[in-house]
């Protein structure tokens, strides 16, 4: 009798050992599987946060940008966010990128340089003229309280409105229009930055600088030159900066093309 106990009781024992072996098994399949996942996100990020931090040290750093605000933002905004898929691969070379409808990202070096002339301490509001992919408007997120920011092409201040609030840049404002006549609005500006050449300086866009402000914009056709413009209680001091190549500003720029501000 204590025999057939043995034998029915056996059986019962054995599967119960079976199922306390698989569950453990089973779990730490799962973590294998999460585990393997989270790493290769980390590489990724981990290979765009080198790019970024080789474009600071080889592009930016050794061409004279020294303000640490500027390079900690390019440290920090992703710049392959703000370009086309297939771009990606190139988005921490030194070159402007085509982001469609004939328009470009500037390149890294130009983006630091124009943040670094704007001489920002972090409590500014700051107007941009040509939003593009939003990258530059990112930039200067980075490191002041507000920014506005101007796109006459709709479909990219859509795209740029919609990657910025998705990157979590909740202090810009984008606007779809005509950026040569500012943003009076929200006037007047600690800072302007113009990413789009127009032939002449917009009157309007002194005007809505602070006095002590400084506007920074590509100027002319043909050959450009980026300026820095600071503005004075007596009026406006003109410093040419180095020769550039932006695209040129459209809308009512071209309409007063040839005149003087």
């Amino acid at each position: 009798m204590r025999l057939s106990i043995i034998l029915l009781i056996l059986p019962i024992i054995f599967m119960l050992s079976v199922c306390k072996q698989d569950k453990p098994t089973g779990v730490a399949q799962d973590k294998s599987v999460s585990v393997s996942q989270d790493k290769s996100m980390n590489v990724s990020q981990d290979k765009y946060a080198i790019e970024r931090e080789k474009m600071v040290s080889d592009q930016i750093i050794m061409r004279g940008v020294k303000d640490n605000l500027v390079l900690s933002a390019m440290r920090k905004v992703p710049r392959h966010e703000f370009v086309p898929e297939d771009k990606k691969k190139y988005a921490y070379e030194d070159r402007p990128l085509e982001i469609g409808e004939d328009q470009t990202i500037s390149q890294p070096y130009i983006v630091a340089l124009m943040t670094e002339l704007l001489g920002l301490k972090g409590d500014e509001k700051v107007l941009e003229i040509g939003t593009g992919s939003g990258y530059q408007a990112a930039i200067l997120a980075e490191i002041v309280k507000e920014v506005y920011t101007i796109e006459i092409i709709k479909s990219l201040a859509d795209s740029a409105e919609e990657r910025l609030k998705r990157l979590g840049y909740n202090n810009i404002t984008v606007k779809c229009g005509d950026g040569y006549q500012g943003w009076k609005e929200h006037a007047p500006f600690d800072g302007i930055i113009v990413t789009a050449a127009p032939d002449h300086i917009p009157q309007p866009l002194i005007e809505q600088l602070k006095v002590g402000g400084r506007l920074v914009i590509p100027v002319g056709s043909v050959f450009q030159e980026l300026k820095l413009i600071t503005k004075t209680d007596k009026g406006i001091i003109e410093k040419n900066v180095i020769p550039v190549r932006f695209v040129p500003m459209t809308g009512e720029a071209q309409e007063k093309k040839g005149s003087k501000r």
